[in-house]
């Protein structure tokens, strides 16, 4: 008898953790839109690819091909790679992100687990702009601006709000890219950012009935701003999730109208 509740509970054991890989590595794109009173009426709307998190996965081909050819910008929020990553996977999956469009990146505390300058390498090989404390804007045939900012790694020390904003300018729309959402602590109503994009967290990875170290990756907004927080793509340490699958994200940027529902 003792010996068939053994089995019984090893065989669920095993079960569990066999489903905890598989969410582990399944794929998974959340197609969200976000409206702003103060978005630019002459852009639109604007597209977004935003993966954070990648760590030691291999990005699919078919969110690839899922997204190529829908979104303006790609965003890589940080965690490229950790310690012990293959460079070559590496330059595979950069590779695959900048077949989608124009890509940007902001540095992950992991990324500096290996000599920064093989990746940064890597990253102008194939044409992608580093957001290092810095800003890059886009102009409508209206004049408007479209900012895109992005800081450095806050718990090394080296993220610069202060810098990107300078860089950004007093005008336009603004969007921040930031690896660890601890960023919003910093973030006044004057520096007008709309919208904080961030990773890190992995949503806990393991959530045990709801409960795991960190929230579940979503979008709230606060006073100073908008900030959505993704789940990310990989895993750190056990490649396992539970309650918090992995995800990235088609963001539509758009105005809200005066009357009409925000489904946010």
């Amino acid at each position: 008898m003792v010996f068939i509740f053994v089995f019984i509970i090893l065989s669920l054991a095993i079960g569990l953790i066999i489903y905890m890989y598989k969410l582990a590595h399944s794929d998974q794109v959340l197609y969200q839109e976000i409206s702003f009173a103060n978005f630019p009426d002459s852009f639109g709307e604007i597209k977004l690819f935003f993966i954070s998190d990648i760590h030691k996965r291999l990005i699919s081909e078919d969110i690839v091909t899922e997204v190529k050819g829908k979104v303006d910008l790609v965003i890589i929020g940080g965690d490229l790679l950790e310690k012990r990553v293959p460079i070559e996977r590496v330059e595979q999956n950069i590779k695959l992100l900048t077949e989608i469009g124009p890509t940007y990146f902001v540095w992950g505390n992991n990324d500096y687990e290996i000599n920064p300058r093989l990746l940064d390498a890597v990253l102008l090989k194939y044409g992608v702009k580093i957001l290092d404390n810095t800003a890059v804007s886009f102009e409508s045939e209206e004049g408007a601006r479209f900012v895109l900012l992005g800081i450095d790694d806050i718990s090394r020390k080296r993220a610069r709000l202060d810098l990107a904003l300078q860089d950004a300018g007093p005008e336009g729309f603004k969007v921040l890219v930031s690896h660890d959402p601890k960023i919003q602590k910093q973030i006044k109503r004057e520096d007008q950012i709309a919208l904080v994009l961030s990773g890190h967290t992995h949503g806990g990875q393991i959530r045990i009935f709801g409960i795991g170290p960190y929230e579940i990756g979503k979008l709230r907004r606060t006073e100073e701003t908008a900030i959505l927080v993704s789940n990310g793509y990989g895993t750190t340490s056990l490649p396992l999730r539970l309650g918090a699958s992995p995800e990235t994200h088609v963001i539509t940027l758009k105005k809200e109208w005066k009357n009409s529902k925000n489904p946010n």
